[in-house]
């Protein structure tokens, strides 16, 4: 792997996993928002955004150690994977982002194509290069 392209890998690392650990902030800044994302039968669901903010504590610190980071990755995609329906639950139902009070209807169906860019990211610059100790 050459200089240019390993740097960029490690910026995009440092970004990801910057990234990660605001969306666990905002968990717990805008708990009752995101619970609303959560269908109704599911239970405790104030509670449930809590313990996924804490998980995205949790794996965006992983990320940083390489001898963590590549089954981190993979574990970070499946948990995007497990997330995604909440998404989907949103943008069906018109519930406003955390945070936000009203619902833009095309930004909520729009917001669902990140998460597949999300997963490859993560996949991308969690992958360890033979030979390299940060990467």
């Amino acid at each position: 792997m050459n200089k240019r392209k390993k740097a960029w890998k490690i910026v995009g690392l440092i970004l990801f996993s910057f990234f990660f650990f605001l969306a666990g902030v905002f968990h717990f800044i805008e708990a009752q928002g995101f619970a609303k994302m959560v269908p109704a039968f599911i239970p405790l669901r104030e509670e449930l955004v809590y313990i996924t903010g804490i998980i995205e504590f949790i794996l965006s610190v992983l990320l940083l150690i390489p001898k963590t980071r590549e089954k981190t990755g993979i574990i970070t995609a499946v948990y995007l994977v497990l997330v995604f329906p909440a998404n989907i639950y949103a943008a069906i139902k018109g519930i406003p982002a955390p945070g936000q009070e009203d619902a833009n209807q095309l930004l909520l169906w729009i917001r669902l194509l990140f998460q597949p860019l999300l997963i490859w990211w993560v996949l991308a610059v969690s992958k360890i290069e033979k030979n390299h100790r940060f990467y």
